[in-house]
Parts: C-alpha cells; structure tokens; sequence
C-alpha cells in the first residue's frame, strides 16, 4: 500500500456519492436554487480554506512558480491533461484539454452541479493562495467549451 494520498479526481469521486444523495434532499426541501446557492457558497469557502493551507506549505516562494508546483493533486493519474501556454514569474496561462472531472460528474449523473462542485473552486481557491495573484477563465469543458482557458497573473 502506498503513503502517497489520493489525487483530487478521486477525492472529488468520493465526495459527489455524498453530496448527490444530500442535494437531492435538499433540493426537495428548500428548492434547486436556494440548495445551489448554499452548495456554491460552501465549496468556496472550502477552496479558499485549501488555497490557504497551500500558500502555508510554499511560503517565501514567487507566488505564480509556488502555484504552479502545487497543482499535481489535481492533475494526479490523468485528471487534468494540460497544454501550458506561459509560465515564468509573472503568469501560468494553460489550457486543459481533457478534463476527467467533467467526465466523472457526467458519469454520476452530477453533469448539471459539476460547475458549482469543481470550477466554482478554482477563483476562491487562488483568492486563499495569494491576493498578489488575478485569474481570469472565459469557458470550462464543463460547461461545454472545448477547453477551460486558465490564466494566472501576477498583480502589478
């Protein structure tokens, strides 16, 4: 058995067999949109929490090359295929051309909350991270896109 811990896709995997049943239940008693907005505002907090707990373990680092070298969970075993586009001290711009989160939210019948419990994380998570950072993305594979354009910039 290895030491080495689950990669994100598989914690996500995980998690969605216990968020499905709980927003559906929620959703029965409070509506969809009132449980989709309660469901949004908890991941974030959880990603800016996360993108917190990241920024402790690379402290002192350029903020964009700590970033950078802390995504291998989320790309762990195929999650993410990326094609990077510039990364130097002042930006990381990739494309993901392959998202098996996507796919994975699809496969559990999760498609329509797959936003909100995976791209909805990745602004919050890098306002956690470091406020000398901006992101912009105009469109996730999520989504239907094909490609989500992510664009990491240091603040001037």
């Amino acid at each position: 058995m290895s030491d080495q811990p689950i990669g994100i896709l598989q914690q996500r995997r995980i998690e969605a067999a216990v968020i499905k049943p709980l927003v559906q239940a929620f959703e029965k008693e409070l509506g969809r949109e009132r449980t989709h907005e309660i469901v949004a505002t908890v991941i974030k907090t959880l990603a800016q929490e996360t993108g917190a707990e990241l920024a402790r373990a690379h402290s002192g680092k350029n903020p964009i090359r700590a970033f950078a070298e802390s995504l291998e969970p989320w790309t762990r075993g195929g999650a993410l295929e990326l094609e990077v586009l510039a990364q130097d001290e002042e930006r990381f711009h990739f494309n993901v051309t392959r998202c098996r989160y996507a796919e994975m939210y699809r496969e559990l019948g999760l498609a329509e909350l797959g936003y909100t419990l995976s791209c909805n994380r990745d602004a919050a998570l890098i306002e956690g991270f470091s406020d000398e950072i901006s992101f912009d993305r105009s469109q996730t594979i999520m989504q239907g896109a094909a490609h989500c354009d992510f664009r990491y910039q240091r603040k001037k």
